[in-house]
Parts: structure tokens; sequence; C-alpha cells
């Protein structure tokens, strides 16, 4: 039987993902299809190195990757449509031969996927989509991505606003909304109102009524497990509903991948390559 893995954000931890991805194959006897909650890049030692392992692996057919915050934010570096951040860690990749390559598959990865019955999500899923329509609004981006205006959407994606769905949006408003909630959201006020004032902490300040957004009453997709990275702070996470991935490995925790075949959970230990307590994208 083949068995579906799913890791948490690499973040340029090429060495880790390699000893992860070892791990795997043998758990799995060879028969595995390894899939990744984005945040391939960015942060870590060897973006490089991770970004092409991962696009090795889906080209190979053994797996796929979703599109994080940090993967969105290397296609706007590479385009000129946004500015490096002292703390990135992507000159490697920007210098390599065959990066057009490398950045054309990356934006043709998808921003959502549904595997065993899982809904595989960067960031979160807005309160108000079941899973049927976060996988439909996911394509409406991806469209735009793998189309001719790829370049225009990417230096008009960066906004927190709107901040929360509603049906009607239309247009580069619409679209931002989408990216915003699949691969920034942690927080949200009880209407479905997405915060991204807090970044480091795993809840919400003292006196606030946000909630993370897989607690939000009412929430649409709780008939549907989502699985999700983004939150380091929150570290691992396994419930019946929810399954959160990120736990830190950039920041000295671990990468985490589970068996969504049976729940069974493979871990490797990372060193600090970044501090924690340092804000979080």
């Amino acid at each position: 039987m083949l068995r579906t893995y799913v890791i948490g954000d690499l973040q340029g931890c090429a060495r880790e993902t390699a000893a992860l991805l070892d791990r795997i194959d043998d758990d799995a006897g060879g028969r595995a299809r390894v899939l990744f909650v984005g945040d391939l890049i960015n942060r870590g030692p060897d973006s490089l190195e991770a970004l092409r392992r991962v696009a090795a692996l889906a080209d190979g057919g053994g797996g796929d990757a979703l599109l994080g915050n940090h993967d969105l934010h290397l296609l706007a570096v590479a385009v000129g449509a946004q500015k490096m951040a002292r703390s990135d860690t992507l000159d490697a990749i920007l210098a390599a031969p065959g990066r057009d390559k490398l950045i054309d598959w990356l934006r043709h990865r998808p921003l959502a996927m549904m595997a065993e019955g899982h809904l595989l999500v960067h960031a979160g899923v807005a309160p108000q989509w079941d899973a049927a329509q976060a996988m439909a609004l996911a394509a409406e981006v991806e469209a735009v991505l793998r189309g001719p205006g790829w370049i225009d959407f990417l230096r008009q994606m960066y906004g927190n606003e709107p901040a929360r769905w509603d049906d009607k949006l239309t247009g580069i408003a619409r679209l931002r909304c989408i990216v915003n909630a699949f691969t920034r959201m942690r927080l949200c006020a009880p209407d479905g109102t997405m915060d991204f004032k807090e970044k480091e902490s795993a809840g919400a300040p003292p006196g606030s009524d946000l909630l993370p957004w897989f607690d939000l009453p009412g929430r649409r997709s709780a008939g549907t497990t989502v699985v999700f990275g983004h939150w380091s702070a929150l570290g691992l996470l396994l419930r019946e509903d929810v399954v959160g991935l990120d736990s830190g490995c950039v920041w000295g925790g671990k990468l985490s991948a589970l068996c969504l075949n049976d729940r069974s959970l493979l871990q490797v230990d990372c060193p600090e390559y970044k501090a924690p307590g340092k804000p979080q994208v």
C-alpha cells in the first residue's frame, strides 16, 4: 500500500529534509507519497538545495508541495515585485543556474490539496469556507499564478485588506483575501476577520477576543480534518479535526512528518539556525 506522509515547514533546512525523507523511505518500505505544506525555503541555511530536493521528488512522481508565504515571497522577489528582507536566505536560489526553471516550477504549485480525506493548506482555511469551497478558491489563485498575468498579480498581492471573506469579493481584493487565508492566517476575530498583527505567540494576547482560526465556532470546514503548517510558536498540534506540523525546524525544534494513513509521526531534531523570538511572517 502506498503510504501518504505530510511534512511541515522546511524553511531551507535541506539536511534535515534529507534525513526525514530517509526515515520515511525506511518506514514505508519505499512506497510513499510525500506532501509538503509549504515554506520550503527561507531562513534556513540551504534554501536552494531544499527547493531542488522537493522539486525533484515532485517531478519524479513522489509527491507535491503547497505554496507558503515564504514561497510566494521568493516568486515576488524573483520578478522584482517585492524587496528582499535582511533575514532572507534566497540569494543562492536567485543566482543559481536554472533558477528560472525552479521559479516556474514553484509558481505551478497548489495552494490547497486533498489527500486521504484530509485538506492540506499552508496556514489555514477561512472560517466561512467548507473544504469544497476552499479547493475551488485555491484553484482561482492557482490559475492566475500559472497564467500570463502572474507577475502583475504578484505586484498587487500584498496587503492586509480585505481581512474578512465575502463571497461578493471580486478582482484583486478577492484573490488577496484568498492568499492571505491560505498562507498568512493564524488568529481570527469571532466574526471571521483575520488578524495579522500577532505573529509570535501560540494564542491570542490577554484580553483579546481573537481565537485560532481552527477554534472559531461554526467553522464550516470542521467536518474535514485540516493539515497545516506556518505557526511555529504553536508547535506540533495533533487533534482529530486539525493537525499543525510546523514544529519549529529552523528555530531549533524538529522537522515533522505525519502519515495520513495511520497517524504515525516521524521527526528529526534540528539545530537552532535562527534564534526563537524573532518576528515571524
